[in-house]
């Protein structure tokens, strides 16, 4: 999930979560090193958190794990994390959309099952959930949440009765799943993770002394001082063990779909996903703007957080001054990180405030990654014009999003995108600004440093996986 780094959501879109996993090889507590994962991953989900833990060294099967709502700080304190004891575990922090925040559907999932348990922590949407949802249930399967998290872990405890391995059971698992998965799983002995065959969500591999972590993104290395070692390839299962890494790479086949928007907004700034600098694709998004939408102006100012660092693209590219216009209260909690459109059109104010000296009769060029819905963007726009900015030009670092996403992003249904019933003009008069300019989806190769195996269905509407014939984002969501 993500609201904006560090709670702020202009524009009301989210990724659902992040995951983190270490195997301390010699036998170290490890609680304390996914807590500080989950604190750098925070950004990717700010509604529920969890930890669960076990002993390898220990009685099999059992597993001691702390959940609830809130962001990582809250939920956990010394106390808790003393109480986990065990030197292999997972954790997740997870955003819903609406009719799915429940504590029943706090990640990780603990299984406990005849052949032992399994801890699972999942990123990302599948688009045949309620297909195998319903197989499942009518031959007798008992679900106790929403989630389809729940299904997958499901599907491999059912195929590990027939096979030798965990790691063969989660490989069954998975070939009878569509849409996207990065998973990080722990069986009494092994940690494993497991990267759709498109890559949708990221999942990097780290070492720090003889501990190996499982990760949505880099920064969360870099939080417990751990060392990158590789990303894991889309389709490529891993297993960790006492014995070090192993690699199974037989569903590496199809052309990588990589999240753009990890790049545009969801990632951390200071994160590598699949190789690439967040910082360098958000700072060449600017540029780009700047050539293809340029504006006579006084200053560039970027939306927090993921603004930023497109705005001084876009400053530096334009030779114009990039200067700081936003303070943003970073003590906002969960209280005002709400799925609900009523709860974010009232909490724009009590997160982000103008600086009126900076903007005061200037002719402003407002950056931000997307425009959604619209209602939040009219809002800032009006927050400049009302601290006295003269002019208010919007440069938008992505596309327009005219299509829902699937795959883990609760981009919304065609209806409640304004884009997909307004013209460029239309939007920009909506929002009271003076001009809007988008990045031009033909460009976005020049992101990623040429890349082209990238998903931008939400963009242009090209599905990489056949969506749903029914959209259950809401009901089944992770």
């Amino acid at each position: 999930m993500n609201t904006h780094e560090n709670g702020y959501e202009p524009c009301g879109l989210h990724e659902e979560c992040g995951v983190f996993g270490v195997y301390d090889l010699d036998g170290g507590d490890v609680a304390s090193t996914i807590y500080y994962g989950l604190f750098a991953l925070q950004h990717r989900g700010q509604e529920s958190c969890g930890i669960a833990v076990s002993d390898t060294e220990g009685p099999k099967g059992k597993v001691m794990s702390s959940k609830g709502m809130g962001l990582v700080n809250e939920v956990f304190d010394a106390e808790k994390l003393e109480k986990l004891k065990g030197n292999i575990g997972v954790g997740h922090v997870r955003y819903s959309t609406a009719g799915a925040s429940i504590d029943q559907n706090i990640q990780p999932l603990v299984l406990n099952y005849v052949k032992g348990t399994l801890m699972l922590a999942h990123n990302g949407n599948l688009v045949n959930a309620l297909e195998v949802r319903r197989e499942l249930e009518y031959s007798g399967a008992i679900f106790q949440t929403t989630i389809d998290s729940e299904v997958i872990a499901y599907l491999i405890a059912r195929e590990r009765l027939n096979t030798g391995s965990v790691e063969d059971a989660i490989k069954n698992a998975l070939k009878k799943l569509s849409g996207a998965y990065s998973l990080v799983i722990s069986s009494p002995r092994k940690m494993i993770g497991a990267r759709d065959p498109f890559g949708f969500r990221p999942l990097v591999i780290g070492k720090r002394d003889n501990s190996f972590i499982l990760a949505s993104e880099t920064c969360a290395l870099d939080a417990v001082g751990a060392e990158f070692i590789r990303d894991v390839k889309p389709g490529e299962i891993v297993m960790i063990d006492k014995d070090g890494i192993a690699s199974d790479e037989s569903f590496c086949t199809v052309k990588p779909a990589k999240c753009i928007f990890e790049y545009i907004y969801f990632a951390r700034a200071d994160s590598y996903v699949d190789g690439v600098s967040v910082y360098n694709s958000r700072i060449m998004a600017g540029k780009i703007l700047a050539q293809m939408h340029p504006v006579d102006a006084d200053l560039v100012v970027g939306v927090p957080d993921s603004g930023n660092a497109a705005a001084m693209g876009f400053a530096l590219q334009a030779e114009i001054p990039y200067q700081m216009a936003f303070i943003k209260n970073s003590y906002v909690g969960r209280t005002f990180i709400k799925p609900k459109q009523s709860a974010r059109e009232s909490s724009v104010k009590i997160k982000l405030n103008v600086l009126k000296e900076v903007v005061r009769g200037k002719r402003v060029v407002m950056v931000d990654d997307s425009i959604v819905r619209g209602t939040t963007s009219g809002k800032i726009v009006k927050m400049l014009k009302d601290a006295g900015a003269s002019e208010v030009h919007v440069r938008i670092s992505s596309p327009p999003f005219l299509y829902p996403c699937y795959f883990g992003t609760d981009v919304p249904s065609c209806d409640q995108l304004i884009a997909h019933n307004n013209t460029v003009e239309q939007i920009c008069q909506l929002i009271g600004a003076d001009s809007l300019g988008y990045l031009d989806g033909e460009r976005l190769p020049e992101l990623i440093d040429g890349d082209t195996g990238y998903c931008d269905a939400c963009f242009s509407g090209n599905y990489p996986v056949e969506p749903p014939s029914e959209d259950i984002r809401g009901e089944f969501d992770r």
